[in-house]
Order: C-alpha cells, then structure tokens, then sequence
C-alpha cells in the first residue's frame, strides 16, 4: 500500500508544474528497494502520467562489454552512469511531450533475464496525451564528487576491481557531464531517502525474496552475499547521495521499514 502522502507529493510537484503547453517532467530518486518504482507507477496512474524508469534505457548488452572492453570492465554491469542511453530516454520523453489525445508511444523496456534491452515489438504503449511524465531512477539528481573524495576506494569491490579509480572517475565524469545536462531538464525531482546504507542491502534481498516467491528470511545466505557484492557497485553514489549529493526539491526521509519518517516532506 502506497502511503497518500507520497502520492499528494508527487501530485503536488506535477501541479506546480503543469501549463497548458507543458507536460512536467518530474523525477523520482532513491536507493535500491526503496520503493520509487512503485510510487512512480501508483502515481501515474492515479495522475494519468507516462512512467519511465532509468532501468528501462540501459545500453544494450553489446554496447557495455564494447565499454567494458574499452574503458573499464566494471562498465559491464548495468546500472552506474555511463550504463545508460539518455539520448533514447530523452527522444522518448520528447515524443511524449509532443503527443495528441490519439497518439500512441512506444516506452522502452529492459529484460533483466536475458539482461538486453527488449525487442521494440514488446515494448509497452502509452495511449493518449499524458498529464505529466514521470522517471524514476536510482541516481537520478545525484551530483558529481572531487577529485578528493574519489580519491580512496570505498569498499572491497573498488579495492579489488579499481584500485587505480578509472571507473569510479568514468563514472563521476558521466555525471558531471551528460547526466547532468539530463537532470537539469527535470521540472522537479523527488528523493526517497533512505535511513542509511545498510538499509540498502536489506531492501534489496527483500525484493529478490519476493521475485523468488520466499520470505525474507528464508532469502538463501549465498544470494544474500552475492547481492551484498552487487551493490557496492552502487554504493559510493548511494552514499554522497544520503549525505546531500543530490539535487532534489522534495526529500522524503524513510525509515528502515519504508515508512514515512516525520515531517514527511521538506524541500531540500
């Protein structure tokens, strides 16, 4: 059950924003599992908006092992800056900009399982002119780090995998530059913020409990640890991103369990 205050937040932003030549685009940011994919979705339904997610724009398989060949291996794994096709998501938002009440849109689609981005034939369609377009992703707003803060590794995995940085530079320059011209196109960007980093791992072997049918706890402790690998990938812009690396107008602080922490929402 989506809380109403988040749903009155997004609905807030999308107001503010609307004119009769405008369809807003607004951002919804926060960490793994932290539950912006499924506001994003409750959201545009209730509002009659068009969803998009970050996840539904990354390269194809072929154009990140070119990357990981070419500029680092780590590049390989979908989701850091640099993983993404901005200029799709973009020429997606635009054409939804442009649509009439009859038009029809193709959105882009990922499958995770084969880990490609989707043949365009299954792609989902939104029908009709949406009232506001809504994107959700993970580092969204996120802002670029010094050189300083780059300048040590984080965890295990930028020990092992990157201790000279190329890749954690790489990934800061795709922030500092294309993303954020991209992010600088957003209306309004909300931010789900989490109540630390661990929490993150939590929220995450939750969701995959729940795609495997199993309660959390009965999530097996290999996958736990594997998953626990996995998002170091996302762990150094994670945290910038909780200790204010973010641009945001909104910032919603949550609690371990997801829910609310009072006020509910201030601007950033």
């Amino acid at each position: 059950m989506i809380d109403a205050r988040l749903l009155d937040a997004v609905g807030s932003l999308v107001a503010a924003h609307a004119r009769p030549d405008h369809i807003p685009l607004i951002g919804i940011a926060g960490a793994q599992g932290s539950g912006k994919t499924t506001l994003s979705r409750a959201a545009a339904e209730r509002f009659g908006a068009a969803h998009l997610s970050l996840d539904d724009v990354y390269l194809t398989k072929t154009e990140r092992q070119t990357l990981a060949r070419e500029v680092h291996p780590l590049f390989a794994v979908r989701g850091p800056p640099g993983t993404h096709d901005l200029a799709l998501l973009e020429a997606t938002v635009a054409a939804l900009r442009a649509t009439g009440p009859d038009s029809r849109t193709p959105l882009p689609a990922f499958d995770k399982l084969t880990d490609d981005r989707a043949p365009e034939a299954s792609w989902p369609v939104f029908a009709g002119r949406p009232s506001a377009v809504l994107i959700d992703g993970w580092c969204l707003g996120a802002t670029p780090q010094t050189e300083a803060e780059l300048g040590l590794p984080i965890n295990a995995l930028e020990i092992e995998r990157d201790g000279d940085g190329t890749w954690r530079r790489d990934v800061n320059a795709a922030l500092t530059g294309p993303y954020a011209e991209t992010f600088a196109r957003y209306d309004a960007v909300l931010f789900l913020k989490a109540p630390s980093f661990d929490a993150v791992l939590d929220w995450r072997c939750e969701q995959e409990a729940g795609l495997m049918g199993l309660p959390p706890a009965d999530l097996p402790s290999a996958r736990r640890a594997e998953l626990a690998v996995f998002i170091q990938h996302f762990e150094r812009i994670t945290r910038h991103m909780l200790t204010g690396g973010v641009r945001a107008d909104r910032v919603v602080q949550l609690d371990a369990d997801r829910r609310l922490s009072p006020p509910a929402c201030g601007r950033s």
